[in-house]
């Protein structure tokens, strides 16, 4: 199964020259749990980004330039690429198992907009606020194509400064 996820302002956005314009532990958390033990496929900026290896993750970095490595991530050079690494070989990593049924894209916008259309599922954090400034964004979910199948509200609050909605859709049939 292969999943999206990500957390969105009210206008799709995801972040801001390469950096998330906010700061929610709860979102953060939301994240870690969902993810742990699972791999994670990202881009070489989102991976840049987050500065440092996802643990307990089997990490896949996607980028262009072929001579790109990080010592502990497996690097490869398109989107297929990458999810040919969970079709037939043992897996690598000691997070191996049980987690390797859901594979977990987490960004940036080329790499959602590459897997949206293969995914299966997807976990999306609605955060209920505006980020003007953002320059990187979610794409559009066709809602003639996903369906909600769960919605969790979480209320701001002193550490969590925006009201959030923890959705996930599920492809429709």
């Amino acid at each position: 199964m292969i999943s999206l996820i990500a957390a969105i302002g009210k206008n799709n956005e995801l972040g801001e020259k390469n950096h998330i314009p906010w700061d929610l532990p709860r979102d953060l958390q939301f994240f870690r749990e969902t993810t742990a033990g699972h791999p994670v496929i990202m881009g070489r900026k989102t991976f840049e980004s987050i500065g440092r290896l996802l643990p307990k993750r089997r990490n896949v970095i996607i980028t262009r330039d072929k001579n790109y490595k990080f010592e502990g991530a497996e690097v490869v050079n398109s989107l297929e690429k990458a999810l040919k690494l969970f079709e037939t070989s043992p897996l690598p990593s000691p997070y191996q198992g049980e987690g390797e049924n859901e594979i977990f894209v987490i960004g940036g916008t080329e790499i959602f907009k590459l897997a949206m259309n293969k995914a299966d599922k997807l976990y999306i954090t609605y955060i209920d606020g505006e980020f003007p400034n953002a320059d990187i964004f979610f794409p559009v979910i066709d809602e003639n194509m996903w369906e909600k199948t769960k919605s969790t509200k979480y209320q701001k609050d002193d550490l969590n400064k925006f009201d959030m909605d923890f959705v996930e859709y599920t492809r429709k049939a």
